[in-house]
């Protein structure tokens, strides 16, 4: 009896493969943005499994590319430090100490964690920011938040470099001023500058919900850009959510294929997104 079960699995292993073959097809060569949001990144048993899935797409011919964030790690460390942020209109002033904090936190410990954890399944990463080779050049978004950037020119040739060695890139948001500052860059917002800058298949935007919803509470897997702003307007999409669907629209403005705000705690959810029919999360794409 236990041998006829485990027949059964390894024919439904060997099913969904073979139904995954489109898919694979479909996605050779093509490059994949993922945003890995700090509360996405979980335990170690949860980033290793991402990590495996990153590995596998790299293994089956598609460049990713994961912006990662880092908001509780960075929290956390400025109360360990003892150093106060003020806030303005809900968003906080970046300080010279502050940036100096998240600079360390981004591009150290959190970037090296992910870089680690790919290698440690086989792949091949290497951690940067935006200040390396000037790939995310910033403007200042506003005065009264500090040292808060917006991207305005990018430079894209490094991460090309890297696809072409085999290289997954992990990128801290961080972004290099005109006078050799360092911007502190929302992640979205770089994630999707850098999709952008690629004109990339997919941007994938893991969160910590299943994706965007309707009135009803129900996950809308398919969306237009113009079904986004109504349902702005409605105040349907609202809070935490609005800054992910801005940076979608600003994506696929600008060149990106298609974005997906799925969960990112879900087991394997950019596989399912990528390589099943039924996908995961909430797909936006032009009107």
């Amino acid at each position: 009896m236990k041998t006829q079960e485990m027949n059964r699995d390894w024919i439904a292993t060997a099913r969904t493969l073979s139904q995954a073959l489109p898919y694979l097809q479909r996605y050779t060569g093509a490059t994949v943005v993922i945003k890995l949001g700090g509360h996405a990144m979980g335990s170690d048993e949860a980033m290793d499994d991402f990590a495996r899935d990153v590995v596998l797409m790299r293994q089956v011919g598609i460049n990713p590319v994961i912006v990662h964030g880092g908001g509780p790690m960075i929290n956390a460390m400025l109360e360990r430090l003892e150093i106060k942020s003020d806030f303005v209109n809900g968003k906080r002033v970046t300080d010279a100490a502050t940036v100096e904090v998240v600079e360390m936190v981004l591009s150290g410990v959190v970037n090296k964690r992910i870089v680690q954890a790919i290698n440690r399944q086989g792949g091949k990463a290497v951690g940067l920011s935006g200040k390396d080779a000037n790939l995310i050049v910033c403007d200042q978004t506003n005065p009264d938040l500090g040292f808060v950037g917006t991207p305005a020119d990018m430079n894209p040739a490094i991460l090309h470099e890297l696809f072409a060695n085999d290289t997954i890139p992990v990128i801290a948001p961080l972004g290099a001023g005109r006078n050799g500052e360092t911007y502190n860059i929302n992640g979205d917002t770089a994630a999707g500058a850098i999709a952008s800058a690629l004109q990339a298949d997919r941007l994938l935007l893991l969160t910590d919900v299943a994706g965007v919803k309707n009135g009803e509470g129900e996950v809308l897997t398919e969306l237009k850009a113009q079904q986004i702003r109504d349902l702005t307007k409605e105040g349907v999409i609202a809070g935490g959510m609005i800054p992910k669907t801005e940076t979608a629209l600003s994506a696929i403005e600008k060149g990106v294929r298609a974005v997906v705000i799925l969960d990112g705690r879900a087991p394997n959810a950019c596989l399912l997104e990528l390589f099943t029919e039924h996908g995961a999360g909430s797909l936006i794409r032009a009107d």
